[in-house]
């Protein structure tokens, strides 16, 4: 991992949190073992101002591309439940493949459960995209 642990942005943190604690009452096994591994994995993330952030990071709204030991690649952008639309590439947090990436960086390798079975993945790139979420939203 490049930076040692995720790397979440204060406010993101705040609203990452909250939305996992909802989402873990999933009935998907599979999604459920996702939320709680994030949620795990938030107790030691590095938590940091905006201006701070590492502009590589996986964040609300970057567009991620990602490549799979398997030999698949896939490019989404991650987004909040509300806005998450597949035929867009736009992925939810909540989701497995969301949850997978939130917090790493560009390089970083991961394994994750996905409702397929383990996969072994690879950040390949990240893009900032210029918007901001609101954090101010009604879940």
């Amino acid at each position: 991992m490049k930076y040692g642990n995720l790397v979440i942005e204060k406010k993101e943190y705040v609203l990452l949190k909250r939305l996992m604690n909802l989402s873990g009452y999933y009935k998907d096994e599979t999604f459920r073992k996702s939320v709680n591994k994030l949620l795990c994995e938030l107790e030691t993330a590095n938590i940091m101002d905006d201006a701070e952030m590492p502009y590589d990071l996986v964040r609300f709204n970057s567009v991620v591309t990602i490549g799979s030991k398997k030999g698949w690649k896939r490019t989404f952008q991650v987004v909040l439940p509300k806005e998450s639309n597949v035929k867009e590439d736009k992925i939810s947090i909540s989701t497995p493949m969301g949850a997978a990436v939130m917090g790493y960086a560009e390089g970083d390798s991961i394994v994750w459960e996905f409702p397929s079975g383990e996969q072994h993945l690879t950040i390949e790139k990240v893009v900032q995209e210029k918007k901001h979420i609101k954090l101010d939203i009604v879940l």
